[in-house]
């Protein structure tokens, strides 16, 4: 038999999951954390601190990686305009997009664009398999990727 608390933490991971699926269907609509703790019954507070303790980082990291992830695939694409590719993804400010952007992948939306309209025009070898690309190109922090290097000493 468990006992109360834990009955109460399968629940939270329970409604955590659930925020965390809605965020990875939902990252284009319009979500905020408010929303979000309506939607599994909990104050915004709460779910703020248990999906750090769970997932290790904010559900507005977290909204915002998938947001970018997406959006460098779009920019991939050299299809759409770096505007577009904000929209898309359902951010509403191409001034937040690009420096959210600039800090996840270390490089402007559209130097990231550039690139690989670059690699295009030099007949660059074709695509590697998505199970792969999700791997590569997944967004990293930067304070990520300085605590990934080894010291050198």
């Amino acid at each position: 038999m468990s006992s109360p608390n834990e009955t109460q933490n399968l629940r939270d991971l329970a409604r955590l999951r659930r925020v965390r699926d809605r965020i990875d269907r939902e990252y284009a609509r319009p979500l905020d954390v408010e929303a979000l703790a309506r939607g599994a019954h909990m104050s915004a507070g709460h779910l703020s601190r248990e999906f750090r303790r769970v997932y290790g980082e904010s559900p507005y990291s977290y909204l915002m990686t998938r947001r970018i992830e997406r959006a460098k695939a779009l920019l991939r694409r050299g299809d759409l305009s770096v505007t577009e590719v904000c929209f898309a993804v359902g951010c509403s400010s191409l001034g937040t997009f690009s420096t959210r952007f600039s800090e996840l992948v270390g490089m402007s939306p559209s130097a990231y664009r550039a690139q690989f309209t670059d690699d295009r025009a030099t007949d660059a070898p074709g695509e590697i398999p998505s199970c792969l690309s999700k791997q590569v190109t997944r967004p990293v922090r930067n304070r990520e990727a300085r605590a990934a290097t080894p010291p050198l000493a």
